[in-house]
């Protein structure tokens, strides 16, 4: 629901008085070269064009594109190898039956190719894979030529590593996170992208109201010093009163050239972020979410949801993989096991018939006997650094607890402290009319008419700020929680359709 808050129809009831804040939304170009943007459309513009929310997407991107890797690392593999051809022709070394060495002549051409299919296993962290292959061999030469064909139809190959870490099922705990939280960061830069957004928009609105604020005191001003004048001329004024009105003018005139000056930068900002050519004339927004936020409610939906919360559950899961892997790291037993059938001959089809068994088990172990403690210093590093981490993340979580907390609070808060600066903006104004005409007749001195003017001009660009803290606070806990309070449902995004 939106809550209307009336007293910002204190701008067009005073029309008559002030310049139109809208009317003075572009500095330098024609209505004609002006961009006429509401809060949101700023908002929705920053997003889709803004340079940080295209940083953001090539993140998600990059992220993504992990992901997928990872997934088909788990998927089978089919690949082809082979050599076509391999052609020999030299002499090389041959022992002889009673252990002499002699060189004789090869003068062959080889061909092969093989095709294979591995799927690794994450239960175990082994590999199984499938394989069949064939092996051509012509000789030539002056012992004689001929053809030999080996076949290999099929075989089943298992590697399977014993007693270590399982690296591919610590992968498929981690790897999730990961991505995760890459979504969720996502979402969270987006936010912050419209809070930037905000940022720029409300920046470019005060700077707009402090040139009308400006413009005003100045045609005040130099009303005030006619009016003194004339006054001194009858001699009912002093010649010190006249003077300070004088000042009062030239003060003003050095206001409004900073004021555009500060104008213009913040309109060259907020294009520059938008990516936009013309002139912008932001709005001010006269409707606020009505809402009212539970420090329970928006933490239990931050643990959820917040990138935060997953990189502290990553981390602790990654720094548990790192003690796991420095503990198994004492020996190293690998099993290896192979079984199929294999056939040779001298033509193509024989070399599939009559096969033969093709069978080969063996376990390979290393275990250190003497390494002077430096695996047990890798296992006490890695518990070390386990424990660091969970301090921070302890304190981590301490201190996001805390920020929810008060930033809760503010934006509770702030919905009051809007409405009482809409307030004083009101009396301020009315005060500030009511000592124009006083002074005009001589009733109130020019330092009562200053302090009026200056409560008047403070009053405005509070109200203003007051505006921006209500909307910057709920679009930082947007970011925070990543749930949308006003419509009570999570921030999410077709991500598949964004990459894409």
């Amino acid at each position: 629901m939106i809550l209307f808050i009336a007293t910002f129809g204190v701008l067009s009831a005073s029309a008559q008085t002030l310049p139109s804040l809208q009317g003075e939304g572009s500095g330098v170009g024609s209505v004609s070269d002006t961009l006429r943007l509401t809060l949101d459309d700023c908002i929705v513009m920053a997003r889709r064009q803004s340079i940080d929310a295209a940083v953001a997407l090539g993140e998600l991107r990059s992220a993504y594109w992990q992901w997928r890797s990872y997934r088909a690392d788990l998927l089978p593999e089919v690949s082809l190898s082979g050599t076509a051809p391999s052609w020999n022709k030299r002499y090389s070394s041959y022992q002889q039956a009673d252990g002499s060495l002699s060189f004789v002549r090869n003068d062959y051409l080889g061909l092969d190719g093989a095709l294979h299919i591995t799927q690794k296993l994450w239960p175990t962290g082994g590999t199984l894979s499938v394989e069949s292959s064939l092996e051509y061999l012509h000789q030539s030469g002056s012992g004689g030529s001929g053809n030999q064909f080996m076949s290999l139809p099929v075989a089943v190959t298992l590697s399977q590593p014993l007693f270590s870490v399982n690296h591919l099922k610590w992968n498929r705990r981690i790897e999730p996170l990961r991505y995760r939280e890459a979504q969720a960061r996502f979402l969270t830069e987006t936010e912050q992208v419209a809070m930037q957004a905000i940022s720029l928009y409300f920046g470019l609105l005060l700077a707009g109201e402090q040139v009308n604020i400006a413009r005003q005191n100045l045609q005040t001003a130099e009303k005030l010093y006619e009016v003194a004048q004339a006054k001194r001329r009858m001699g009912t004024i002093s010649e010190n009163d006249v003077l300070q009105l004088r000042l009062d003018v030239l003060t003003a005139r050095s206001a409004l050239t900073n004021s555009e000056s500060n104008r213009q930068a913040r309109q060259f900002a907020l294009r520059s972020f938008l990516d936009v050519e013309a002139d912008i004339e932001p709005v001010v927004p006269e409707d606020v979410p009505q809402v009212r936020l539970d420090y329970d409610n928006v933490l239990n939906h931050a643990l959820q949801n917040n990138a935060l919360a997953t990189t502290m559950r990553r981390r602790q899961m990654e720094a548990d993989y790192a003690v796991a892997t420095a503990r198994a790291n004492r020996q190293s037993i690998n099993l290896y096991a192979q079984l199929g059938y294999t056939g040779s001959a001298d033509n193509l089809n024989a070399a599939y018939r009559n096969l033969l068994s093709n069978e080969v088990v063996s376990v390979g172990i290393t275990v250190p006997l003497l390494d002077w403690g430096k695996r047990k210093g890798q296992r006490r590093k890695a518990e070390s650094n386990r424990d660091n981490i969970q301090g921070q993340l302890r304190q981590q979580s301490q201190d996001f607890r805390q920020d929810i907390f008060i930033l809760t609070e503010q934006f509770n808060n702030q919905a009051e402290q809007l409405r009482i600066a809409c307030e004083t903006d009101t009396i301020a104004r009315r005060r500030y009319h009511t000592n124009v005409e006083t002074f005009k007749i001589g009733s109130i001195s020019t330092l009562e008419l200053s302090s009026a003017q200056t409560a008047k001009d403070q009053a405005r660009q509070n109200r203003i700020q007051q505006l921006f803290n209500y909307w910057y606070y709920y679009y930082q806990l947007r970011s925070i929680a990543l749930w949308d309070f006003e419509r009570g449902c999570e921030l999410s995004e077709d991500f598949e359709k964004i990459i894409k």
